[in-house]
């Protein structure tokens, strides 16, 4: 009898397959095609009545580089981390309080904080222009109380457009950090307590080094989508304010210019990448045992 070999069953390769090739082929036709294309576009010259084609250039690349272009990835990334600093000092405080709460509250709590997203996104944006118009909700309560005169302007500003932002992809900051916080050891902070550490400076040295994988890992999934979101900025902001998204949307459906927005679709890949590559480089370096 041979120990320590490995048996090779002849269905292993067919299984395998069999199991891998669904979701191969699903990222093959809808991602790298897409991407691909993407990429060939961006090079492409873009014709009239908008058709594409030769001569290869990096024309439209070159164009990002225009004072007006680089205002609007600024303003973009601008938006994008105000948001996703909102939603963490928002969710970080909601998401310590789900775990303080019994088990049977504690599933309650998470349900309303995903309870949002089964409600159609574009109806939950419309429900803030209900709020927020000069006719809202918001400024008939504030005049009826007195509070003001003339309608507040809540609408078509950036201040609306972080607003949207931080209630859509404000559970995807909780749901992170949550699960970290649930990770927790609550002894090592009795233990810090012990010590003669104040509620600051447990939170400081000990809960949040700890859980800062999840504060990160929120902070992409609210920053990313953020990046290129244009139904917020188109109906809270007013279409006032040009982010990424919007420009990306206009280039193709307003413009024909494909060529130029597959240009600023890549702008907003390579951003998310690097982005990554930063969350796991922090990651790597505030990970347990790392030197």
């Amino acid at each position: 009898m041979t120990f320590g070999r490995r048996t090779r069953r002849p269905g292993n390769k067919v299984e395998r397959i069999a199991l891998l090739g669904p979701g191969l082929l699903y990222a093959a036709a809808l991602i790298a095609v897409p991407l691909v294309l993407l990429v060939v576009y961006a090079f492409l010259t873009a014709k009239r009545f908008g058709d594409v084609g030769r001569p290869f250039t990096t024309d439209n690349v070159q164009r990002l580089t225009e004072p007006v272009y680089r205002s609007v990835v600024f303003t973009s990334v601008r938006l994008a981390l105000i948001a996703t600093m909102i939603a963490l000092l928002i969710g970080y405080p909601a998401a310590y309080a789900i775990t303080k709460l019994s088990r049977r509250w504690r599933t309650v709590a998470l349900i309303a904080v995903v309870l949002p997203f089964w409600t159609n996104f574009l109806i939950r944006t419309y429900a803030w222009i209900v709020l927020l118009n000069n006719e809202g909700l918001i400024n008939k309560l504030a005049r009826s109380a007195g509070l003001v005169d003339t309608p507040m302007t809540l609408m078509n500003n950036e201040p609306a457009i972080v607003l949207g932002l931080v209630y859509a992809y404000l559970p995807l900051m909780i749901l992170p950090l949550y699960a970290a916080l649930e990770r927790l050891d609550p002894e090592i902070v009795e233990a810090a307590g012990n010590l003669g550490a104040g509620a600051f400076t447990r939170f400081r040295t000990v809960i949040f080094p700890l859980t800062a994988q999840g504060a990160i890992t929120g902070s992409l999934f609210v920053f990313i989508p953020s990046l290129g979101n244009f139904v917020v900025p188109e109906l809270l902001g007013g279409g006032k304010t040009s982010t990424l998204g919007t420009l990306a949307r206009d280039q193709f459906l307003k413009a024909q210019n494909w060529p130029f927005g597959s240009t600023i679709a890549l702008v907003v890949l390579v951003l998310v990448v690097v982005i990554v590559i930063a969350q796991n480089v922090v990651v790597k370096r505030w990970s347990p045992g790392s030197s």
